[in-house]
């Protein structure tokens, strides 16, 4: 039994010896950004640091805890000079993370005064082969969207540095979310992209679907009020939110329609039931013949 174990055995401390050695590496909070629904961002540098997009971090801040670790989605693009997360607070150590970031109080704080902490990572997801694909479907649901932050910033940067070169030409991006408040940290994104696609003369680069799964009557009265206006009331956006959840059948059957013969990558950042349905969709709308559409699904879960 001695043979087959110690060799898994000295991989496995190889390997955490690498990745204890990483995170002694020094890390740099440059910014602490406060979004709405209690939601901050942290831009950090670290020398040496490489990442691709929709990869994670574990995070560790001894001021708040000098043993536990937690897994945070990386929601800067490779192109950029920092690497950030987006960590909105909802537990006893994300609330310490932003006390400790100095989030709980009025005045600027000074960057000296920003906590230590420790990264290890970047760690590799189903994501990074979107640029595989001429045409991607992009699901997130909730705070499950971070993924999609990194690769909409990245094809953003590759499309302005060399549009004739990304073999990625169509994305179809849909966001399922409970709360109109977690739509305002991502909605400037969406914004910005919006209006420089548009000067650009290629808007239809980027379909984008907002749902809003959970509202009470006195909401759906102002947005009956305001729907006719030209941009939406909840995002700021053209495009207006849905209410509801997405008829996933039509909305394979639709894109299967506009591109036959492709090869189409489905992303999925959510929970385990929103994956069956996409699996199974994904199956069922892919044709026998090697020469028709191919939905192709990859999940990451939470």
């Amino acid at each position: 039994t001695w043979k087959w174990v110690v060799g898994p055995m000295f991989l496995y401390l190889c390997e955490r010896l690498v990745r204890f050695w990483r995170s002694q590496q020094k890390v740099v909070i440059t910014k602490v950004v406060i979004h709405p629904f209690k939601t901050i961002e942290l831009q950090m540098m670290k020398k040496g640091f490489k990442m691709e997009v929709g990869q994670y971090i574990f995070l560790k801040c001894p001021a708040v805890s000098k043993l536990e670790w937690h897994p945070f989605t990386l929601t800067s693009a490779p192109e950029e000079d920092y690497f950030s997360i987006h960590v909105r607070i909802v537990g006893d150590w994300t609330e310490g993370l932003f006390n400790a970031c100095g989030c709980d109080k009025q005045e600027f704080q000074e960057a000296w005064k920003l906590p230590k902490i420790a990264v290890d990572g970047p760690f590799g997801t189903a994501s990074e082969d979107v640029f595989s694909y001429e045409t991607v479907m992009l699901v997130g649901a909730g705070i499950g969207v971070t993924p999609f932050a990194s690769v909409l910033k990245s094809v953003w940067y590759k499309y302005c540095h060399d549009a004739t070169n990304l073999k990625l030409k169509k994305i179809y991006f849909y966001w399922l979310c409970r709360d109109t408040h977690a739509f305002e940290w991502f909605a400037d994104l969406l914004q910005s992209l919006e209006a420089q696609m548009q000067e650009r003369n290629n808007a239809d680069f980027l379909s984008y679907n907002i749902y809003l799964t959970g509202w009470d009557e006195t909401q759906a009265t102002h947005f009956v009020v305001h729907h006719e206006e030209e941009k939406d009331v909840i995002t700021g956006l053209k495009q207006k939110t849905l209410y509801g959840r997405p008829n996933w059948e039509n909305e394979f059957k639709t894109i299967a329609g506009k591109h036959p013969g492709s090869r189409i990558g489905v992303f999925l950042c959510g929970p385990e039931g929103l994956a069956d349905t996409l699996n199974k969709q994904s199956i069922s709308n892919s044709e026998a013949d090697p020469r028709g559409v191919h939905f192709i699904f990859n999940k990451e879960n939470f």
